[in-house]
């Protein structure tokens, strides 16, 4: 497995289960420590990966946000959410199409449904589906949660560690 990788997420409870984003070769996952990754991305029409998130409360659940978030002068962009709920063996798109970078998902640690999404945008251009979004139905609907303009995006977020309803972008 080469290339360049700009996602990486695990499950606490599980040391040897891992899920790996590419810029360019989609979603990966191990469940021997890295010993040997199997595809989980062969159906899905686009295959840069900004960003991965497994839900802690139930790791079935695992959010991947497409468009490398790493901006360079050949960043390839994605069409927005994916959510499987079988642990990355089938795919569904849930919206933010328009987004085309997404830099970090952050899914609440007591409900799989409540998700954010740090939006970097359109790289090279403005674009308004840029900033932090928030679902609170497991990506069948999101809100713009923090929005400064067409040309400022969003590439971190993180729970206050005492608070869930406490969150840094």
């Amino acid at each position: 497995l080469g290339g360049r990788v700009g996602a990486v997420t695990g499950i606490p409870c599980d040391p040897y289960t891992f899920y790996m984003g590419t810029v360019g070769g989609g979603v990966w996952k191990t469940t021997d420590g890295g010993i040997t990754w199997d595809p989980l991305w062969n159906h899905e029409p686009v295959a840069s990966i900004g960003a991965i998130a497994v839900a802690y409360s139930d790791p079935s659940v695992v959010y991947v946000g497409t468009g490398e978030s790493a901006p360079r002068g050949d960043a390839s962009y994605g069409d927005g959410m994916y959510k499987s709920v079988d642990a990355g063996k089938t795919w569904q798109h849930i919206g933010l199409s328009d987004s085309r970078h997404i830099a970090s998902i952050l899914v609440d640690p007591h409900n799989p449904d409540r998700v954010f999404v740090a939006a970097l945008g359109q790289v090279y251009g403005p674009n308004t589906e840029r900033g932090v979004f928030r679902s609170t139905d497991g990506g069948q609907t999101w809100t713009k949660v923090l929005y400064k303009n067409d040309t400022t995006g969003a590439v971190d977020l993180v729970f206050d560690p005492a608070n869930t309803q406490t969150l840094y972008a």
